[in-house]
């Protein structure tokens, strides 16, 4: 298990995490409005709470983890007192533009159609989420046994979860589409084509109605 300062300075320190995140960070920004408000969902140590905030963006940051959200303290200090970036302890507690989650985040969460249902009351009509998922097609899993034995219910119901500690679910872009109607559209995944085969991550956009 990681402190919260052992899993910031890991993804400091991995350019693959970091090669994402600057993607991931580069098309939220390109989305946001000038001065547009956003929450970041799972905020970790607030690595992108604090690019969103630099670049004008009014953020409220989301984390249950003691441990991240306590280095998150830490490390947005500044930040945090001159009131760019709040702290909420409910993802209900706000009322943004956007909402981004990185890493994963929503992939903790088997109840996609409630969690949408929740954002649909903390999105403003025309603003969005953007979520990086991992991705269920990546044929880099397709080494482990229980991506291999998961593959018909992949096909067959869109989703499945995997035993272990964390839960994790898998999602196609479909189920997290038909999830998030009526109150969100599905408006862009990234990447296509041979991506979908070979990068970890999907980045799915989608817009509130």
């Amino acid at each position: 298990m990681h402190t919260g300062e052992q899993y910031h300075q890991f993804m400091l320190a991995s350019p693959r995490n970091q090669l994402v995140r600057d993607r991931f960070q580069d098309m939220a920004l390109n989305l946001l409005p000038p001065g547009a408000s956003v929450l970041d969902f799972g905020a970790g140590t607030g690595i992108d709470a604090k690019t969103y905030a630099a670049n004008g963006h009014p953020t409220f940051v989301y984390e249950p983890s003691e441990d991240q959200s306590g280095y998150l303290a830490l490390h947005c200090r500044e930040e945090i007192e001159r009131k760019a970036i709040a702290t909420v302890t409910s993802s209900l507690a706000c009322r943004v533009h956007a909402v981004t989650a990185n890493f994963a985040v929503f992939n903790h969460i088997p109840d996609q159609a409630g969690l949408f249902n929740d954002l649909a009351r903390v999105v403003q009509p025309g603003g969005f989420v953007l979520a990086s998922m991992l991705n269920p097609y990546y044929l880099g899993d397709a080494r482990y046994r229980w991506w291999r034995a998961n593959l018909l219910n992949l096909l067959r119901r869109g989703h499945y979860g995997i035993e272990s500690e964390s839960r994790i679910h898998r999602f196609t872009p479909g189920f997290v589409a038909r999830a998030a109607a009526p109150h969100f559209q599905l408006e862009r995944v990234t990447p296509r084509g041979l991506g979908m085969a070979t990068q970890l991550y999907l980045f799915l956009l989608l817009r509130r109605r």
